[in-house]
């Protein structure tokens, strides 16, 4: 049996709602005021609250408000109950994340069609949510241990070679051994990392009202302060400076510091690592409207249109253009992490010739 939560201050209309709710095989539960209500909220877990606006002590906005900061909460389907449907009032619920409204005075039918809707709706979200949750599990299950076992080869290998033949080997020879090792383990680190962030990331993407909260209130980050040691740390790290070229406005724009710089990096790395030396790798950045479009274009070997489709942690590289093993996961985290605030990620690729990524961010204001 579906639990309800009705927070309504008027002693009629809660209890006509009630008994309609219950006559419908519905289990009901009551509140008086926002405070109560909220309480109950928190303690009961409803399937869905229907909550007036207009109440003494909190009203039905300051509940909702407290109801989306909560994890335990958050995602409790709500309807407000309420005389005035004017267009500030239901724009001011949905930016607050109210799933409906129902003015007052509504009959049964509307009543229990909102409700049918709603709860509908939620077990609906509810099986996608498991669904992308099960398809994200398997394709870590099936394509992490492949890479690790790789970098990890890799490691015991040399240090094999360290132990049986450490007598023989040279001062130089050594020193290579020990980079190498160095490197691998670099490398496996940062796709362990990697991993944990997409998880990480994938799992937010699953839950709408977290993301709208982040949304509305997001962190600033100065475009060029941020960008421009990471493009210099790269040219340095692959031994191309004189390859980078920037052609960069400066602006605010609406993400971290931190997560500016993860979306940077993971573009740059590929720029550099599929492109060849004595190619140039372009940044150019400017503001448009109300985003900052930063462009990051490399002359390398490119990717297919399946490739560019296709970037999930399922999807394998041209293991035979490159060495290394290419998952395509860094892009996919540069990708995900500029839609979940709020921007736009677009790839555009000429297999063996180039590939251009375009970042759309929203400006900031100081």
């Amino acid at each position: 049996m579906k639990k309800i939560l009705i927070i309504e201050d008027e002693l009629p209309i809660r209890s006509n709602i009630e008994e309609v709710l219950q006559l419908s095989n519905y289990q009901a539960v009551t509140a008086a005021d926002g405070q109560v209500g909220l309480q109950l909220a928190k303690e009961e877990l409803p399937d869905l609250i229907l909550c007036d606006i207009s109440m003494p002590l909190l009203d039905g906005y300051g509940v909702l408000a407290s109801l989306r900061q909560e994890e335990t909460t958050a995602n409790i389907p709500f309807v407000f109950l309420t005389a005035n449907s004017s267009r500030s009032d239901i724009r001011r619920g949905m930016e607050l994340g109210a799933d409906d409204y129902l003015t007052k005075p509504f009959t049964q039918e509307e009543l229990l069609g909102t409700v049918m809707a709603q709860l509908g709706k939620h077990v609906l979200q509810e099986q996608q949510f498991q669904s992308k949750l099960e398809y994200l599990r398997s394709g870590i299950t099936h394509t992490l241990p492949q890479e690790i076992s790789s970098s990890l080869n890799t490691i015991l290998d040399l240090s094999q070679l360290l132990i049986e033949d450490h007598g023989l080997i040279g001062e130089a020879e050594g020193f290579e051994i020990a980079e190498s090792l160095q490197h691998s383990a670099i490398q496996l680190h940062r796709l362990i990392q990697n991993y944990l962030l997409y998880a990480e990331l994938e799992l937010l993407a699953m839950n709408p009202e977290r993301v709208k909260q982040m949304q509305r209130h997001p962190e600033i980050s100065l475009i060029k302060d941020t960008i421009l040691p990471i493009a210099y740390q790269y040219a340095h790290q692959y031994n191309r400076e004189h390859d980078l070229s920037l052609e960069m406005e400066d602006s605010l724009i609406q993400l971290s510091e931190l997560k500016l710089k993860k979306v940077v990096q993971e573009v740059l790395d590929n720029a550099f690592k599929f492109s060849r030396p004595g190619s140039q790798i372009r940044l150019v950045g400017q503001s448009q409207g109300g985003y900052y479009i930063l462009y990051i274009i490399d002359n390398g070997q490119g990717m297919t249109l399946t490739q560019v489709e296709a970037l999930t942690t399922q999807v394998m590289f041209d293991r035979k253009i490159r060495e290394e093993e290419r998952s395509g996961l860094g892009l996919a985290i540069a990708k995900r992490i500029t839609e979940l605030y709020g921007g736009e990620f677009r790839i555009e690729s000429i297999l063996g010739k180039q590939t251009i990524v375009r970042l759309a961010f929203r400006r900031g204001r100081a």
